[in-house]
């Protein structure tokens, strides 16, 4: 793998330490290491273990600079063939998202602080995996910024044990003298404040404290640390204040120390000196804040106290100075812990696995969600989509409320997502919604099988990579997409004309549905409250297309007729569809003379729906969404066709008859027509005879 780190500069600090500990195991192991910052005194040590450094301006908080970098970075990126780009602070995150995402590149954060809730600090969020050093730093990235937690692994920081050695805190104690040290930027947040008051004191019970202030403050707290300078000399610790400043060789400050002490304040990320402190035997006392309690066990392997609380602090420290064994007990079982849980070939193997995982494994969003034939036609393409891809692929479907039955057992897919554009994601707010929930669950592939407005808009919003549709209105949403063809096609072949675009050929073009066994005993027992034997010849007559298509339906006379004429060759009629047919459907009762019909308008669920047209001899309807159903379940099916042309929405089987009319104004494809010539041309007499037809030949 080649693998890219971007960090704002390479001074000393843990996350550089950490960004050169990576790399150096990276070029071990045989992967490319490149690092890009703006430099710093950790610049040698990096090319020294074989990684490749660029001088980048990643530090400068400047919407200006950021803009100029991403193509400087994208440039990088694709000299060095990258296949990962790993971000382990906010302002280079930015530039690196935007580098990733021109490239094609998988993008990975690390959070390394408590970030404030903030929209600067939301990128940090926004990888295809987000590490986090501490299950709190986890907790705060799905809380306050909405990364779901499927996105982040918890990897701990580490220390190289080559470096920091173990020495027996009992081999350097000196008698009455003690040591104690605090390693931190000298910012408010640290708690030196606390930590001084707390060593005035400690002071009063240890004659020979030796008090160690390691780290420097920022330009902008200089007035800070002399404010902790006066403070030492007014507490009348001078004489045994240390202020070493920043200090390169942390080993060698460790092995001195006789107990390290943590003071923060906040929520600390994780605390990198305290493994590094236990890793050479130095007890620590700290306080009780953020991933600090994921490597403390209070009174096992060192002492928790509160935050501001320089008395408990003090009473800790004093603790282990009047009980040395108690403190070489602490280092000891902390020690063991660093082993086997913080070692630097544990922490990247654990960074290998994400890399890895973030490579091999891809989210796919198939959108189709209406209508619920076109849902049902859709099975082909996504057993296909299964097909293609089997493993480490996650394939995710959206469908609309009312077509969700019809996929809610498909085998073919592992996530359905349902949308209810006249419920919670009704207008632009819902909308807006709904995509922010989709860019959750980060897809690298949108396969657009609606292709109408709102489906192209949801496939940029979810920010996938690869987006496949047509090239229809707001189509140049879409980076890869198809033009209509003139001549029709058919409803399969043009779903699957975009799946050509991914090597998907139609080679099966069965239809599915996935009823349950609950299912087929409601509608047997339904039919046997209707004295249908289960041996009783059934024709089943959908009364209806939607509301919306008028022109679709065929003529009420001609379904009385129809009805009748079954009745005397001794099959039942079952009348299909929704509880807005009923009407029509009382009506059909009260005019047929000489011929039971049953009702089930409104009263089955798409799946039992299946399960009823399943046990039809026939079915004949004027709406395609039942049709595709029959084609599913294997029903012999007569479809009527009008104002809309079969060939673009019939999934061809063996087992089917089509009547339509060839008029001039045919197909037209109006919803509403005045005198709905090409449905008044189909007869009950043909349609009797084509359900004869397919009767006998079954």
């Amino acid at each position: 793998m080649n693998i890219l780190q971007i960090l704002p500069e390479l001074n000393v600090g843990g996350v550089e330490t950490g960004t050169v500990d990576l790399a150096k195991y990276l070029v071990r192991f045989g992967h490319k290491a490149v690092v890009v910052s703006a430099g710093g005194e950790l610049v040698e040590a990096l090319s020294a273990v074989g990684a490749i450094h660029y001088r980048l301006q990643v530090n400068k908080k400047s919407i200006i600079s950021i803009l100029k970098l991403i193509p400087e970075l994208a440039e990088i990126i694709r000299k060095e063939k990258i296949d990962i780009v790993h971000s382990r602070s906010r302002v280079p995150a930015w530039i690196a998202y935007f580098a990733a995402r021109r490239t094609k590149t998988v993008f990975i954060t690390t959070c390394h602080g408590y970030y404030k809730k903030h929209p600067f600090s939301a990128v940090m969020g926004w990888g295809k995996r987000v590490i986090a050093l501490s299950n709190v730093i986890a907790r705060h990235m799905r809380d306050d910024f909405n990364c779901p937690s499927e996105r982040i692994r918890i990897i701990a920081r580490s220390v190289d044990l080559e470096k920091f050695k173990y020495t027996d805190p009992k081999e350097k104690r000196k008698k009455d003298e003690f040591n104690v040290g605090i390693i931190a930027r000298i910012t408010p947040l640290k708690g030196h404040l606390d930590f001084i008051k707390a060593m005035a004191k400690i002071a009063r019970v240890i004659p020979n404290l030796k008090i160690w202030i390691v780290g420097d403050s920022p330009a902008s707290k200089e007035a800070y640390k002399e404010e902790l300078q006066i403070l030492a000399r007014r507490l009348g610790l001078s004489h045994c204040t240390n202020f070493l400043g920043t200090q390169r060789n942390i080993p060698e400050i460790l092995s001195h120390l006789d107990l390290l002490v943590l003071a923060t304040r906040t929520q600390e990320a994780f605390g990198r000196v305290i493994i590094e402190a236990q890793a050479s035997g130095v007890p620590v006392v700290a306080t009780g804040v953020g991933g600090v309690v994921d490597i403390i066990e209070n009174e096992k392997t060192g002492l928790l106290v509160p935050v501001s609380d320089p008395e408990r602090l003090a009473v800790a420290a004093i603790r282990i100075f009047k009980d040395p064994e108690l403190g070489r007990n602490f280092a000891q079982e902390a020690y063991k812990k660093v082993k086997d849980k913080y070692n630097i070939e544990l922490m990247v193997k654990n960074t290998l696995d994400v890399y890895e995982e973030a490579l091999s494994n891809y989210n796919i969003l198939v959108i189709k969600f209406s209508s619920l034939g076109d849902v049902v036609l859709s099975s082909a393409a996504l057993r296909a989509i299964r097909e293609k891809f089997k493993t480490n692929y996650k394939i995710s479907l959206l469908v609309s409320a009312p077509s969700k039955d019809a996929v809610l057992a498909s085998p073919y897919i592992d996530e359905l997502l349902v949308v209810d554009f006249n419920g919670k994601d009704k207008g632009w707010l819902g909308f807006l919604r709904l995509g922010r929930e989709l860019r959750k669950k980060n897809f690298d592939i949108v396969i657009d099988l609606q292709n109408n407005r709102k489906s192209h808009i949801l496939a940029i919003l979810s920010l996938a990579l690869e987006r496949y549709g047509y090239d229809r209105k707001f189509g140049f949403l879409l980076n890869h997409r198809l033009k209509e063809e003139k001549v029709s096609v058919g409803a399969l072949a043009h779903q699957f004309r975009i799946l050509k675009m991914l090597g998907i050929d139609l080679t099966d073009s069965r239809l599915e549905v996935w009823p349950l066994a609950c299912d087929i005993q409601y509608v047997d027992e339904f039919l046997g409250s209707q004295w249908l034997s289960a041996k009783g010849r059934i024709v089943g007559l959908n009364i209806s297309a939607s509301q919306k298509w008028q022109t679709k339906n065929w003529l009420f006379k001609h379904m009385v007729k129809f009805c009748e004429e079954l009745g005397r060759r001794d099959m039942r009629v079952v009348l299909t569809g929704t509880e807005k047919d009923n009407l029509t459907a009382e009506a059909l009762l009260k005019s047929v003379k000489n011929a039971r019909l049953i009702n089930t308008c409104g009263k089955t669920t798409i799946n039992q729906l299946a399960c009823l047209i399943k046990r039809c001899s026939v079915f004949v309807s004027c709406d395609s969404s039942p049709l595709h159903i029959a084609a599913a379940v294997g029903t012999p099916f007569v479809a009527l066709f009008g104002a809309t042309d079969p060939k673009r929405h019939l999934a061809q089987v063996k087992e089917c008859l089509v009547i339509k009319k060839d008029l001039a104004c045919s197909p037209c494809y109006k919803p509403r027509c005045r005198n709905k010539k090409c449905m008044e041309l189909i007869t009950p007499q043909e349609v009797l005879e084509a359900v004869e037809k397919l009767v006998h030949s079954t």
